[in-house]
């Protein structure tokens, strides 16, 4: 059960070493984009490639769904990169149903671990497999791996890299559990502080919105964590009043020492566009304006000109 590119890894590597994946569970169609076509998501794509028999269920708890669940007779459920499943569904494999999830839990419970994880700086991560029970990601930890952050890692480099763990360890988990060796732990063993756990809420538009009245390295922290997507925003604002708001996805620490009003720009016009943040400065390396591509800082200056004293709020 998946949807996204993140999901596909693991049913590839089911697929290519000859499990037998019964049928492939994925969200509807759904029309996109300006033309509103009807696009299939990545799960379906590849499954349809490989044969596989795809359910694609409104509603989960729709009796028809159940009925045609059960006439799969699947010993396993996995879950990759889904959506909420009732009791009904995930209790009813012989197996039970584990899900992989993005984070070492009980960290990051919710949607979106792999953001908020270098958004908040972290210099450690990795995958948990889990098997599923009534709240979302607190079930039994079966298996976890790790992987180092680094300080140039982007929520789309560290998605890449955790999907492949991941891949590996869904294999591993699901030999686990036919040959019967796990001993899955409850994730209150894990925790010694509750109030250190953080949580992976949902991202919208507001949370993506750049505050520069922070330190330079909390700032790109949260560049980085939201970089390729869904991208954090500021609005550029001209000394006539005019606005635009620019999608920022790369940039490093400036050198300067010397301070400024945040969200105040210095620029060449040419190679260089760095802003003030509360501490320190930031160089902006790739940004892209509305309507427009992403487009390294020198390729974007040769066309689009800052007028002196514009900033960013």
């Amino acid at each position: 059960m998946g949807t996204p590119d993140f999901a596909v890894e693991s049913l590839k590597r089911l697929v290519e070493k000859g499990y037998n994946v019964v049928a492939v569970i994925t969200m509807p169609d759904k029309p996109s984009g300006r033309g509103q076509k009807v696009r299939y998501s990545a799960v379906k794509e590849y499954a349809m490639s490989a044969g596989l028999k795809v359910l694609q269920p409104e509603r989960l708890k729709d009796e028809a769904f159940l009925s045609e669940l059960r006439a799969l007779d699947a010993d396993l459920q996995i879950v990759v990169a889904f959506r909420m499943l009732p009791e009904a569904v995930w209790g009813m494999p012989r197996l039970g149903t584990f899900n992989l999830h993005a984070s070492l839990l009980p960290q990051y419970r919710g949607a979106a671990p792999i953001n908020r994880a270098i958004m908040n700086g972290d210099t450690e991560t990795g995958v948990t497999t889990f098997f599923l029970t009534h709240d979302i990601d607190t079930g039994k930890i079966i298996m976890q791996r790790r992987t180092p952050v680094s300080d140039n890692d982007t929520a789309g480099t560290l998605h890449d890299r955790l999907m492949a763990i991941g891949a590996d360890m869904v294999t591993d988990t699901v030999d686990a559990i036919a040959a019967g060796t796990v001993s899955p732990v409850e994730q209150s063993v894990l925790v010694e502080d509750a109030s250190m756990l953080r949580a992976a809420p949902k991202i919208f538009k507001e949370d993506c919105h750049i505050i520069w009245d922070r330190d330079a390295v909390e700032v790109r922290n949260m560049i980085r964590g939201l970089s390729p997507y869904p991208g954090a925003w500021s609005m550029l604002v001209f000394p006539d009043g005019e606005s635009l708001q620019v999608k920022v996805f790369d940039t490093e620490i400036d050198s300067a020492e010397e301070r400024d009003t945040p969200g105040n720009i210095r620029s060449d016009n040419k190679k260089c566009l760095s802003v003030a943040c509360r501490q320190g400065r930031l160089n902006i390396l790739s940004l892209q304006l509305p309507g427009k591509k992403r487009l390294g800082v020198e390729e974007l200056l040769r066309g689009f000109k800052l007028p002196e004293n514009s900033r960013f709020e």
